[in-house]
């Protein structure tokens, strides 16, 4: 390592005012010692993304910012774009002025001692490193269970992403300039990262307790999600269907050769029962079967609007400041 390279941390905010400032002071905590053993550069900064949260989070992501600007920076969006495309946003923010980017949630959970060890694995010609979680004690039950569930069943359904793997990852310059190629409106983060390819590690760690507030994902955020990730990146479903009409034609047949010889042999009268569950199945598997169907019409409706997935109201930077002054 000829002299330390430029790190800049992204981290998406929503209603996070109860624990940013802990956040903040962790970070900073962290960045000194990165800055003090030449594992990063003194340019090094902290980004926070404010995704249109209703509380004090951007009012204190700018007194972060106004008392240390050469550590914290800011940026706004100008409405609430959802934690993938906050996530976005900083990285096309910082990706031509930094040389790695760790993206990381503002609520503590990931472990910020990780961090050293993503700059070494980064250092040894890593362009990604994935930060995994090595044990989910802190979650309970059921969120474990349905967490654990959402990996495995992203992976039957044949999207490639690492397990137990959220947005607590670094990636190198080279590896954003290629992730700004992706134009997709229908983000998953988890997903795409892993299509770029390049050299990659994976960093374990334990998984704290959410330092202060409430989760930002509920049960019906975290299906969303997983349908989102799985009709962005799979085409599974649509073959399913058509493996499911293939069954369904093959059992059409076998029920009518039965109602054929039922109807030869008297016995008419005995098959309303059969008919009905039929009628019932077959009706549920086809609204089943056209909501899929739908879920892929509305994805490709979204993305030929070709609207954009985020929009900078503001960006708070000391390097924007140092450009403004020299001109």
């Amino acid at each position: 390592m000829d002299s330390p390279e430029i790190l800049y941390m992204v981290v998406p905010c929503y209603n996070e005012h109860e624990v940013l400032r802990e956040t903040a002071e962790q970070l900073k905590t962290k960045y000194t010692s990165l800055i003090d053993s030449g594992l990063i550069s003194p340019e090094s900064r902290i980004v926070f993304v404010n995704d249109g949260s209703s509380d004090q989070t951007w009012g204190i992501i700018k007194e972060l910012h106004s008392k240390e600007p050469k550590l914290f920076s800011g940026i706004d969006l100008a409405h609430n774009s959802g934690h993938q495309n906050a996530v976005l946003a900083g990285l096309m923010t910082v990706k031509d002025i930094c040389d790695m980017c760790i993206t990381m949630d503002a609520d503590l959970q990931d472990d910020i001692n990780t961090i050293d060890e993503m700059v070494k694995k980064y250092y040894e010609g890593n362009q990604v490193v994935y930060g995994v979680r090595s044990v989910r004690d802190t979650d309970t039950f059921f969120k474990k269970s349905t967490a654990e569930g959402f990996y495995k069943f992203m992976k039957v359904m044949g999207a490639d992403v690492v397990y137990n793997h959220a947005d607590f990852r670094l990636m190198s310059k080279r590896v954003l300039q290629e992730l700004a190629n992706f134009k997709e409106v229908n983000l998953f983060l988890r997903g795409m990262v892993p299509l770029i390819g390049f050299q990659n590690c994976k960093v374990y760690y334990e998984r704290h307790e959410r330092a202060a507030g409430e989760s930002k994902y509920p049960l019906k955020k975290m299906l969303a999600f997983a349908v989102n990730g799985i009709t962005s990146f799979s085409t599974k479903p649509l073959k399913m269907i058509t493996a499911l009409g293939l069954i369904m034609s093959a059992v059409s047949v076998v029920a009518f050769i039965w109602a054929f010889i039922t109807k030869i042999a008297g016995f008419t009268e005995h098959g309303w029962s059969s008919t009905m569950c039929s009628i019932w199945l077959i009706g549920g598997l086809q609204l089943f079967c056209l909501g899929i169907i739908g879920e892929y019409i509305g994805k490709i409706y979204a993305e030929v609007k070709q609207r954009p997935r985020y929009i900078v109201a503001e960006f708070l930077s000391d390097v924007n400041e140092k450009k403004e002054n020299q001109q």
